[in-house]
């Protein structure tokens, strides 16, 4: 058998929203390498492996990603099953393409399993639709945490006509906000700011872009989290929350 690494989306961090594909991934690995998001729930689907922490989340000590690349190739050169479990989709702000990049380039298959990624889940929990006809025509998602620092081109966001869903945003609360203004877009625009998106703990506040600032302080508003920034924030489908569906 060839060396291989399942490079796995674990999803938001609801268990039950893991896909068949990835419990089929996870039954059969010796090896699970996991980042820190990812809910210990889904570890039950591979009862026998060993478990790596290898955990990276802004702000706090993380495994530097080389080591990562080494430990993955040292495992697979061994002939194990391997598994990289992310949080999210591993091709969303994952660091998926360039795991499986490095892998290949050493001579390792890789299979890429999506997940749900936590803007969609936190979205559709608080029953706002990404995209509504009349309303929103595309969705864009960024993050607000770059490698070096350097700030999007929030004012061309602003004027994509888009619903913007950004994660990694809590620490640049004030950035976002004085990017979308200078762009033009309405201090009124409506904004949802989800924490722990799918799960049990989630918690959502409502806001507008000129006060989401102050209004994520008065919440204490923490990460994870993502916010959804545009007109369909308005929006309030009725649907089970999390909450009913672990009861």
């Amino acid at each position: 058998m060839s060396a291989k690494v399942w490079l796995v989306g674990a999803g938001p961090g609801d268990p039950e929203l893991l896909t068949l594909k990835a419990v089929k991934a996870l039954n059969q690995a010796e090896i699970v390498m996991i980042d820190d998001l990812v809910n210990p729930a889904v570890l039950e689907h591979c009862p026998g492996a060993r478990i790596v922490s290898v955990g990276k989340r802004g702000g706090c000590r993380s495994t530097p990603q080389a080591f990562i690349h080494r430990l993955m190739l040292r495992y697979a050169r061994q002939g194990k099953c391997v598994v990289r479990l992310k949080g999210g989709d591993p091709c969303i702000f994952g660091r998926g393409s360039e795991e499986a990049d490095w892998l290949g380039e050493h001579g390792i298959e890789v299979e890429l399993v999506n997940g749900i990624t936590a803007g969609l889940a936190g979205a559709t929990n608080c029953g706002i639709p990404l995209t509504l006809r009349g309303v929103a025509r595309g969705v864009t998602l960024v993050t607000a945490h770059t490698q070096d620092d350097s700030s999007l081109n929030w004012a061309a966001l602003a004027q994509s006509g888009t619903t913007l869903v950004v994660y990694m945003g809590v620490a640049k609360l004030a950035d976002i906000r004085d990017g979308l203004l200078a762009g033009g877009m309405s201090a009124e625009m409506p904004v949802a700011m989800i924490e722990n998106a799918s799960l049990p703990a989630q918690r959502e506040c409502r806001s507008q872009l000129g006060a989401m600032q102050d209004d994520a302080a008065a919440f204490a508003l923490k990460s994870p989290a993502i916010l959804v920034i545009g007109e369909v924030a308005r929006a309030s489908t009725q649907i089970s929350m999390p909450q009913l569906l672990h009861a």
